[in-house]
């Protein structure tokens, strides 16, 4: 999850609920394929914050070529919003991860929003080229709209696609109507993905896929910004089995490596992970990529 801190005036009413984000969501991919509520589902269907003014609401479900398609919404009455809706593919696909991040205050809303890669396109530019060559328009259409939400560090941009949207607004009823636009823009292009994909039968890539979106869980686990939130509002114990089994379910069955393999350069002196790490690095101003996808720059260190 994506969190913040605001204040100031204006209305949580001035947006919108983020019930509404997800039931299009799940009415646009029952056109397509049957979805099967996940396990994972029951388990948090049903949770209660320590605040009785807090609320959530859990689902999580499977289709065929769908691994989990899951959301979470959070709403404190006259504090803040939260939206967490992420949708994996089966290994057999490689897939980018459709990702929306949202935390509403009174004030301002912080986004990201994106099809997460499931492989480094600074890297591999097939797979950039692949998935992400033919959607650049989108990201065009709403870079003004949604701007560039100011300073970023180059470790949370692995996990970026050319096309994310990472921006912080005012709450106004207008800037969430564009954000509901660009989400149903984004989820469309996802599920055409899905409807396109061919399974992959070659076990070694389907191995790779699969280490690619452990990877991937492995890194969200650890950095969730949203934890703090969650311990606060459920407690420790289901914060983190809310973190490991629902939000980023899989982390625990999909592969074995912790996230010092995937990530040795967190190691600290003591073996344990550097938490500190992320404050470090060239960080981001602007957007840093091109019309065309390419990673231009433009960082600090």
């Amino acid at each position: 999850m994506s969190f913040g801190v605001g204040g100031g005036g204006g209305s949580l009413g001035a947006g919108l609920p983020y019930q509404k984000f997800v039931s299009f969501a799940l009415e646009e991919t029952r056109l397509r394929t049957t979805l099967t509520p996940h396990p994972s589902q029951d388990k948090f269907k049903f949770i209660k914050s320590s605040d009785d003014n807090t609320v959530f609401n859990a689902l999580s479900f499977s289709a065929p070529k769908i691994r989990l398609l899951r959301s979470l919404t959070i709403e404190k009455k006259n504090s803040f919003q939260v939206l967490d809706f992420a949708a994996f593919s089966e290994p057999e696909y490689d897939l980018p991860i459709f990702c929306a991040n949202v935390f509403t205050t009174t004030a301002q809303s912080i986004v990201v929003l994106d099809l997460n890669p499931l492989y480094d396109t600074t890297v591999h530019k097939d797979y950039k080229d692949k998935y992400y060559k033919n959607i650049m328009p989108l990201v065009q259409k709403y870079s003004e709209l949604l701007p560039w939400g100011g300073k970023i560090t180059s470790e949370s941009l692995r996990f970026f696609s050319p096309i994310v949207i990472w921006t912080i607004f005012e709450s106004t009823e207008h800037n969430h109507h564009v954000l509901h636009s660009a989400f149903m823009d984004y989820y469309k292009v996802w599920l055409e993905f899905i409807d396109q994909a061919i399974k992959e039968n070659n076990q070694v890539t389907v191995a790779q896929n699969r280490e690619q979106q452990h990877k991937y869980l492995t890194w969200r686990t650890e950095k969730d910004p949203g934890y703090p939130l969650l311990k606060k509002l459920i407690g420790e114990s289901r914060a983190e089995d809310l973190v490991k089994e629902f939000l980023f379910e899989g982390v625990n069955l999909l592969g074995t490596k912790s996230f010092l393999d995937y990530f040795p350069e967190y190691t600290s002196d003591d073996g344990s992970i550097n938490k500190k790490r992320s404050m470090i690095g060239k960080s981001f101003e602007t957007r840093p990529w091109n019309a065309n996808g390419e990673l231009i720059g433009n960082a600090e260190s």
